[in-house]
């Protein structure tokens, strides 16, 4: 029950759920979603370090705006890593004026109305850091964390303070994170693990497995198989 599409806001996504009551495992990305709960509300969800097991009541209806690697703080208003591994009720970052966008989009608000906020916000702050995007596209490509500094101009030390407010944690772990991303999606064309590891800058499969298991909780097998 789990549907997404692209969103007008570049490289963002705007998906809905409806919950069967079992637990969603939702892997990590970098990301920073603006989300809304037909129980809970307006909350924001920051980015996991691993994989979030979400676990609504059954028929619980989501709305959410994923937002890419790096935008979130300018729609947010706070760095991303005061946000790590968390979900936090929207009002606890703006205030009154979530109470005021929770009345203006109603109980049926709808994943459209959520970017409109999300774009509201991000032109109010004057669009993201553009240090964000570099850098993501840079590592989610492959580049490593070396070439990539080099390529935005940065020490080792300001890359990892940046993009710790950026993505909520440091570049190695972005790209650990992506490179995961990546060779799951290239196992989904039907490319055996052991050439997908190749493939996507792992020693072997074993590497492969391992760094999955750490990040996801489960084996890329599994997470193939659901």
């Amino acid at each position: 029950m789990y549907r997404e599409r692209p969103a007008g806001l570049p490289g963002a996504v705007l998906w809905s759920a409806v919950s069967e009551g079992t637990a969603a495992r939702v892997l990590p990305d970098g990301c920073l979603d603006l989300l809304w709960s037909s129980r809970s509300g307006l909350l924001v969800a920051g980015p996991d370090r691993t994989a979030h097991l979400s676990v609504g009541t059954p028929g619980e209806r989501w709305l959410g705006v994923r937002l890419p690697p790096g935008t979130g703080p300018a729609v947010f208003g706070v760095p991303a890593d005061e946000l790590r591994d968390r979900r936090v009720p929207l009002d606890a970052l703006w205030g009154r004026a979530a109470t005021g966008i929770a009345e203006r989009l109603g109980d049926r608000p709808t994943a459209a109305a959520l970017e409109a906020v999300a774009a509201e916000r991000l032109a109010t702050a004057g669009g993201p850091d553009p240090l964000g995007a570099r850098v993501a596209a840079r590592l989610a490509a492959g580049a490593t964390v070396t070439a990539t500094a080099a390529e935005v101009g940065l020490g080792p030390r300001a890359l990892h303070r940046r993009s710790r407010a950026l993505f909520g944690y440091g570049p190695k772990t972005l790209a650990r994170i992506l490179r995961m991303r990546r060779a799951l999606a290239l196992a989904r064309t039907g490319a055996g693990l052991a050439e997908v590891a190749v493939r996507s800058g792992y020693a072997d499969q074993a590497h492969l497995t391992r760094d999955v298991r750490e990040l996801a909780g489960v084996p890329p097998a599994t997470l193939l198989r659901s």
